[in-house]
C-alpha cells in the first residue's frame, strides 16, 4: 500500500507547559493524523538533549529528556497534589532551559509521592538504566562539564567504582525514577498511535556525543585518549555547501574492538530502540561504508580522510537480532556506488528530498525515482518549501510554477501543487514537514546545519487548529496520489513539452 505520513518533533506540539509532551496534544496529533488518512508519525530523537539543544548530540542513546513528560498524567495518577498551572502555553518558540526547571519541580513533587511497584524494579534492573543516573548525577555536581573534565574520582566511577556513590542515593533514584516514567508514558503514546493504525518512525543518530553515557561507559568502543579525549573525531568533507566541511565533533568508533567483541554496543543500542520504535531511521547511512576521519587536533574538516566501516558485518548482526524490524537509510548527499549498493544488498529504502532535486530552469531531475524509497518535500534540516521558494530569483519562482502547471498541478498556492507534486512520486511512502502542510515561511525552519543555539530546535505549534482546517486538503490529495487503501500510483503528463508559452497568468512580483 503506498502510504503518507507527516514528519513533526514531540517537542514542536502544543501543550500546557512550553514544550511538546507525550499528553493532549501528541494525542490530538494522533487523531487528526487518522482522520486524514496518514499513517506515518516520523519524529525526532528524543534523548536526553545535549550541546545546543540538539537531538542529535544526547547524553544517552538509551534514556530519554524529562522535558516529555506529561505533568497532567502524574496528577490524574496521584503522584502530583494538583494539576500544574499552565506556563509558556502560547509560546511559539521552546526555551528549554525554563521549561526544564519548571518541569523538575513538579517531577521531583512526584518522586516523592512514588511507591516503587514491580513494574518499576523491573525496569531499573535494565543494564543502563543506573549507570545513567550516576552519569548525570555526576555531571551535575561537576557543573555540567563533559565527563572527561570531571574530578577524577568521579571521571574513573565507572571503571573502579571506588568512589561512594550512595552519597548520591537519593539524586539517583530521583534520575531512575524519571526514565521509568519516560519509558511508560512513551509506551502508552505509541500504543495510542498503533491502534490508531499510526507507525511511528524514529530516528538513531549514527554516531553519538561524546558527553554521553554511551561513551564513559564504553571507553575502549571509541578512539579516546587516556585523557578520555577524542583523538580523531568525525564530520563530513568540504563540498559545495561548505568550504571548510563540517567539523561534528563527535567521537570516531573502535571498530576493531567492536569487531573483536561482536558488535556489542551497537546490538544493545539498536535493540533498545527496535522496542521503543516501529521504523527505525538511520542518520548518515553513508558511515556504514566509508566515514570522515578528522585529527581531533584540526580545527576544520579538511584534513580527513575516508575510511571503510564494517557495515555488511554490522548490518548482519543487527538485522539477526532484529529479523521484524524496518530501517531506513538516510543516503542524501554525493555518495560513491557502494553506498547504493550496502543499502540495496539489505533492501533498504533511501531517501529522496524534492527540494533538492527540483529544478525547472534545467529540467534536470534525473534523481531515480523507485518504490522502494521515501519521498519527502523537505526534512527538519531544510527551509520549508514556502521559504526556499520566496528566497529564489523571479525567473526560477516562474519556472516553478509553470513547470508544476505543465504537469496539471492547480491548486491554489505554490506549497499544496508542491505537496501533489510530491505526494504523486511513485514512491511507496511519502512524509511532509508539517510546516510545509501548513505553508508556513522560514520562521518554522526547525534547524539550520553549521549553527548553533537559537532558533534551532526550538519552534512549536501553540495550537493544532491550523492543521485541522487543512484536513480537507490532505485527505483530497491522498486520494488522488493513491496513497488511500487499494490506491494505485497516478498517471500524469505533460500538458505540451513545454509549457513556456501558457497563457496561464501568475502572480509574482
Amino acid at each position: 500500500m503506498r502510504k503518507a505520513g507527516l514528519l513533526m518533533p514531540v517537542s514542536a506540539l502544543p501543550s500546557d507547559y512550553g514544550v511538546g509532551d507525550f499528553g493532549r496534544g501528541s494525542r490530538e496529533f494522533i487523531d487528526i493524523m487518522k482522520e486524514c488518512g496518514l499513517h506515518i508519525w516520523q519524529i525526532l530523537p528524543m534523548n536526553p538533549l545535549g550541546y545546543g539543544n540538539s537531538p542529535y548530540q544526547p547524553y544517552s542513546s538509551f534514556a530519554g529528556d524529562e522535558i516529555y513528560l506529561d505533568l497532567d498524567a502524574l496528577s490524574e495518577e496521584g503522584v502530583l497534589n494538583r494539576k500544574p498551572a499552565p506556563f509558556r502555553r502560547e509560546e511559539a518558540r521552546v526555551d528549554y532551559e525554563k521549561v526544564r526547571a519548571y518541569k523538575r519541580k513538579y517531577l521531583q513533587e512526584a518522586f516523592r509521592n512514588f511507591s516503587p511497584d514491580s513494574e518499576y524494579e523491573t525496569f531499573k534492573k535494565q543494564e543502563w538504566v543506573y549507570p545513567y543516573a550516576v552519569f548525570l548525577t555526576l555531571k551535575r555536581h561537576n557543573g555540567m562539564k563533559c565527563w572527561n573534565e570531571w574530578k577524577e574520582e568521579h571521571k574513573n566511577w565507572i571503571k573502579d567504582r571506588a568512589f561512594d556513590i550512595s552519597i548520591y542515593e537519593a539524586e539517583i533514584c530521583f534520575e531512575m525514577f524519571v526514565q521509568y516514567v519516560f519509558y511508560r508514558q512513551w509506551k502508552a503514546l505509541k500504543n495510542y498511535a498503533n491502534v490508531n493504525k499510526i507507525e511511528i518512525m524514529g530516528d538513531i543518530p549514527f554516531y553519538v556525543g561524546l558527553d554521553s553515557l554511551d561513551v564513559w561507559m564504553n571507553q575502549d568502543e571509541f578512539l579516546l585518549g587516556a585523557d578520555g579525549k577524542p583523538t580523531f573525531i568525525a564530520g563530513v568533507p568540504p563540498d559545495y555547501f561548505s568550504k571548510d566541511g563540517q567539523r561534528w565533533g563527535n567521537p570516531i568508533y573502535n571498530w576493531e574492538r567492536m569487531k573483536e567483541n561482536g558488535f556489542v554496543f551497537w546490538r544493545k543500542r539498536f535493540g533498545y530502540n527496535a522496542r521503543l520504535f516501529d521504523i527505525i531511521r538511520i542518520d548518515h547511512f553513508r558511515a556504514f561504508d566509508t566515514y570522515w576521519k578528522i585529527p581531533a587536533s584540526s580545527p576544520t574538516a579538511r584534513e580527513g580522510e575516508w575510511i571503510e566501516a564494517p557495515g555488511y558485518a554490522l548490518l548482519d548482526v543487527l538485522l539477526k537480532d532484529n529479523p521484524d524490524v524496518r530501517i531506513v537509510a538516510e543516503d542524501l548527499g554525493d555518495m560513491r556506488p557502494q553506498v547504493y549498493e550496502l543499502r540495496d544488498a539489505y533492501h533498504l529504502p533511501g531517501m529522496k528530498i524534492i527540494q533538492f532535486t527540483f529544478d525547472p530552469m534545467e529540467h534536470n531531475n534525473l534523481f531515480e525515482d523507485r518504490e522502494n524509497m521515501i519521498v519527502y518535500t523537505g526534512t527538519h534540516d531544510n527551509e520549508t518549501i514556502k521559504g526556499w521558494f520566496e528566497g529564489q530569483p523571479r525567473e526560477v519562482r516562474l519556472a516553478t510554477e509553470r513547470e508544476l502547471y505543465a504537469w496539471g498541478y492547480e491548486e491554489d498556492s505554490l506549497v499544496k501543487n508542491f505537496i501533489c507534486y510530491t505526494l504523486d512520486n511513485k514512491a511507496d511512502t511519502a512524509i511532509l514537514p508539517v510546516q510545509d502542510v501548513l505553508e508556513l515561511d522560514n520562521a518554522g525552519r526547525l534547524n539550520t546545519p553549521g549553527t548553533l543555539g537559537t532558533p534551532n530546535w526550538e519552534w512549536r505549534l501553540a495550537s493544532l487548529d491550523k492543521l485541522k482546517d487543512k484536513k480537507a486538503f490532505i485527505r483530497k490529495a491522498l486520494a488522488k496520489s493513491g496513497r488511500v487503501e487499494g490506491g494505485k500510483m497516478p498517471v500524469r503528463k505533460r500538458r505540451r513539452p513545454d509549457c513556456k508559452e501558457d497563457k496561464k497568468e501568475y502572480n509574482i512580483p
